[in-house]
């Protein structure tokens, strides 16, 4: 078992402590919980909403490298945390609707711990870099994704939006960069992993800032196109 000067130091090969994976889980089946409030779902709502998007993520790594074990089935508290949380949040309501915007705040904080043990996990079977992001921005996003694929809508991170999807592809890059290119200890790259995808998510809210939607960059190249076909022309008929 490391002790905790092990996690202070750059070796990559070191898994961040167990207690984030947990906190991730918990962060995220609240979030699904809150959802379910909204919704004004039963308790199997409650239940099934926290573990889709407390566990999701971390089970859409999971299968997608098919190395390192499935984490909610070998952790023996990822799936009663999940439910616990469920049932808490449908049992007793009213602490969590005192809390003015507290459904945005937990979401991107959740958001950016799945980043952080997904990009982590890649880093300690040692992906590619391309690779350890996506599996960051994979298990950042892919519970929520759950989430409102089961609800019927439109995922989310699909629709122009504040910034989501993007948060947690700039939060794992940044994580990336710092421990492999930089060789800075886990624990502040993990802070500034956080600091980043909660920031950018919490700037995008506050100025208005969206993804795109319905770009069509066809017009811009014809006139480039037309612009450089004149302007050849011209140089021709000045060289002759």
């Amino acid at each position: 078992m490391p002790d905790f000067f092990e996690y202070l130091s750059p070796n990559v090969a070191v898994s961040l402590p167990a207690w984030l994976d947990l906190a991730s889980v918990a962060v995220g089946g609240l979030t699904g919980a809150l959802v379910a409030r909204e919704r004004r779902l039963d308790p199997i709502g409650f239940i099934g909403l926290s573990m889709l998007c407390g566990l999701g993520g971390g089970l859409i790594r999971d299968m997608a490298m098919q190395s390192g074990g499935v984490y909610m089935l070998d952790n023996p508290y990822a799936i009663p945390a999940a439910v616990l949380i469920g049932l808490v949040a449908f049992l007793f309501p009213g602490p969590f609707a005192r809390i003015p915007n507290l459904i945005e705040w937990v979401d991107i904080i959740s958001v950016g711990l799945f980043a952080l043990g997904g990009t982590d996990k890649a880093i300690v079977h040692g992906l590619l870099p391309i690779s350890a992001v996506l599996m960051g921005t994979l298990t950042g996003v892919g519970g929520g994704m759950l989430r409102d694929v089961f609800l019927g809508d439109v995922p989310g991170i699909f629709k122009p939006s504040n910034f989501y999807a993007v948060c947690a592809v700039a939060g794992s890059a940044v994580y990336y960069v710092l421990v492999m290119f930089l060789g800075a200890n886990k624990y502040l790259a993990a802070i500034l992993l956080m600091a980043v995808t909660v920031g950018l998510r919490r700037w995008s809210l506050s100025v208005g800032v969206t993804t795109p939607a319905d770009v069509n960059l066809v017009p811009q190249l014809k006139r480039l196109a037309r612009t450089a076909h004149v302007t050849r022309t011209h140089q021709r008929r000045k060289q002759k």
